[in-house]
């Protein structure tokens, strides 16, 4: 069985209507990018689409919590690299941790935590995850170890950067 990247990444550029009027990404963007991000590389990494699985299935994730640190603005047409991985799920939901980066990933933009709970459509209420995905969050998860909140994590980053280390998602209580 192929071994699965646990560390997903894909580039965006800034656009001008996501800007504010100093030419920073807007703060609420950043969410939108991420987002944007994980679901593309949900495709592009675990041929996972889930869009479809919300058409031909009635079931998605909804974000119930977002945790946001930023650290550096990102600007106006400036192209970010931006890192997600799975830290942590359950049998409703996941939590996801997201990075931003300038484009040679060394300025750490802003770190994000989503908890996404599973959802069905034509109920509206959370769902179990199918053993499928199970399956999958099985092989991806990178939790953090030992398991932090978020507010430690962001000290435990700031640390790192001040020493001169370039963090990564998830793994070891970096």
């Amino acid at each position: 069985m192929k071994e699965l990247s646990k560390i997903l990444e894909s580039r965006m550029k800034i656009r001008f209507h996501d800007c504010d009027p100093f030419n920073h990404l807007n703060n609420s963007r950043y969410i939108d990018y991420i987002l944007t991000a994980r679901g593309d590389q949900l495709l592009d990494y675990y041929n996972l689409d889930i869009y479809q699985v919300a058409r031909t299935r009635g079931l998605g994730w909804v974000s119930a919590q977002t945790q946001i640190c930023y650290l550096q603005p990102a600007l106006l047409m400036e192209e970010v690299c931006i890192q997600t991985c799975l830290i942590g799920y359950s049998p409703r939901s996941l939590l996801l941790e997201a990075f931003m980066w300038d484009g040679n990933k060394t300025r750490l933009k802003t770190v994000m935590w989503a908890r996404l709970v599973h959802y069905n459509l034509q109920t509206a209420t959370s769902h179990t995850h199918a053993e499928e995905f199970r399956q999958l969050f099985e092989q991806v998860s990178l939790p953090l170890l030992p398991a932090i909140p978020f507010e430690e994590r962001i000290k435990s980053l700031r640390e790192e950067i001040a020493r001169g280390g370039l963090p990564v998602p998830g793994g070891r209580g970096r």
